[in-house]
């Protein structure tokens, strides 16, 4: 990233825009040419395009509870649809370097947490749900309610388990990290490979691909995670060219007959806006519901935030332009990525990459969706990663959603301890409404008993109800005579 610029870094008199386009994305006024906004745009594009990859290999490689699963090709299709619309469209309406796709962390809440319980349909209703939630709330401006009432280490607790969940599940989908089959007869339910050793060439494969993101992000290099993946993908096509490899998992690295395809938008419109209530309980609904609007809500905060303040944006106050109109596209953009069944869609911290390029206004989105456009024709060349290559990248998001830890105040038990609960009992528990439950009851207990209840939100006591109901659901359905 560039050095951060302040406020007062902007032309104090800004030159008249040359054409109708500079003038309407303000591009000569923010100090920025249209040759910085292009190189922007790309930068952004190649650093973020991994999505296209990871989206598709954890929800597809998740089951409904009717056992279904998703579509490969029509999961790219949708991924890169969303993202090329609703980048064009922050572009434009919001006008800043903000480009957004499918959510890494909200995408494994869905697969891993929300499909199980029910259709893969109800599981993308409760996102588009979720998207019209969080544009209700900022239209009424309950968003600084809510952001009010959430302390800030809970928040960065939040993130940080996300990223440790989303590495553990990197090593597990790679195979470096296998469940021992009889935990009963064992001390650790988990091992090293599916033997307690490291064999075979997709594990290899997934080793040197840790090595070498870890390496690019070590230096810095831009786009380091897509770089990563498009060399262990020809890597791993050679190795199963030439060595007798029994199964790579869900994905075989092979050559496609053909590099371009027309997109299947199969997967488009299909989603069950209340189907959920049918399937589960309602109070694990709420919960799952709310687990989606904190994960989304806050980090889109932080990223834009972020983001503005990398390019200058932000006013003597410390505010960003245009903030109301961002927020709500980026809740509109979780409602169509509900909608076009590939998670919701969110804001992307990488697009600090184009920010770093020369990027200060929304014209850099339109080369970054269009480029986004362009891979719905390339889904034949997509779709041939293995896990293996691109496992990696959730280990490398999970390192840098964990560096978040040390804002924490780890010398204050009462908030340390909800810290350490909600980061420790996401992948322990492999679940991400558990991890931000533990934290939420433990805070609200440890401020009581210290006699700070008063500092306690009124929307954090409900919550933490609602928590215990949930963790307690099923010994009340015994005395309620529901089972």
């Amino acid at each position: 990233m560039s050095v951060t610029q302040q406020p007062t870094d902007r032309p104090s008199s800004p030159p008249p825009g040359a054409n109708g386009v500079d003038r309407f994305f303000r591009i000569s006024e923010r100090g920025s040419t249209l040759g910085r906004e292009i190189r922007g745009g790309l930068a952004t594009f190649f650093t973020m395009a991994y999505i296209l990859v990871l989206n598709p290999i954890i929800l597809g490689s998740a089951k409904d509870k009717f056992g279904h699963q998703l579509d490969a090709v029509q999961l790219t299709t949708a991924t890169a649809l969303v993202a090329a619309v609703m980048t064009i469209i922050m572009g434009i309406g919001g006008n800043l370097p903000l480009a957004l796709a499918a959510g890494l962390g909200l995408n494994a809440v869905v697969a891993f947490q929300i499909a199980p319980l029910m259709s893969w349909d109800d599981a993308m209703g409760l996102i588009v749900l979720e998207g019209l939630l969080i544009c209700v709330l900022v239209v009424t401006g309950l968003r600084e309610a809510v952001m009010h009432a959430i302390p800030q280490s809970l928040k960065q607790a939040i993130s940080v388990g996300i990223g440790l969940f989303i590495a553990f599940i990197g090593f597990v989908d790679a195979g470096f990290v296998s469940r021992i089959p009889d935990v009963a007869g064992t001390t650790v339910p988990v091992q090293l490979g599916g033997t307690g050793t490291l064999t075979g060439w997709p594990i290899l494969v997934f080793c040197l691909g840790v090595l070498l993101t870890i390496g690019l992000l070590a230096r810095k290099v831009k786009g380091a995670i897509l770089i990563s993946i498009v060399t262990m993908t020809v890597v791993a096509i050679v190795i199963d060219s030439i060595a007798d490899i029994k199964t790579w998992g869900l994905t075989t690295p092979k050559v496609p007959d053909d590099v371009v395809a027309s997109p299947d938008f199969g997967l488009i419109g299909h989603f069950s806006l209340f189907g959920a209530f049918g399937q589960t309980s309602a109070i694990t609904v709420v919960l799952l519901v709310f687990t989606l609007i904190l994960s989304d809500f806050f980090d889109t905060m932080g990223t834009v935030v972020g983001i503005s303040a990398e390019a200058g944006l932000l006013d003597e106050e410390g505010r960003v332009p245009n903030i109301g109109r961002v927020l709500l596209i980026d809740g509109a953009a979780a409602v169509a990525g509900g909608a076009a069944s590939s998670s919701s869609a969110t804001s992307y911290i990488e697009s600090a990459a184009g920010v770093g390029e020369g990027s200060r206004t929304g014209f850099s989105n339109l080369v970054t969706g269009t480029l986004f456009g362009l891979a719905l024709f390339l889904t034949p060349l997509l779709t041939i990663v293995p896990l293996q290559a691109a496992a990696p990248a959730l280990v490398a998001v999970g390192f840098l959603m964990m560096t978040q830890v040390k804002n924490i105040d780890w010398d204050k038990y009462e908030i340390a301890i909800p810290a350490f609960l909600t980061i420790a009992v996401m992948p322990f528990t492999y679940s991400i409404t558990n991890g931000i439950g533990a934290g939420f009851v433990a805070y609200v207990l440890l401020k009581t008993v210290l006699g700070k209840a008063k500092e306690i939100h009124w929307l954090l006591w409900g919550t933490a109800a609602l928590f215990l109901v949930y963790f307690a659901i099923d010994p009340i359905e015994q005395i309620l005579g529901v089972k």
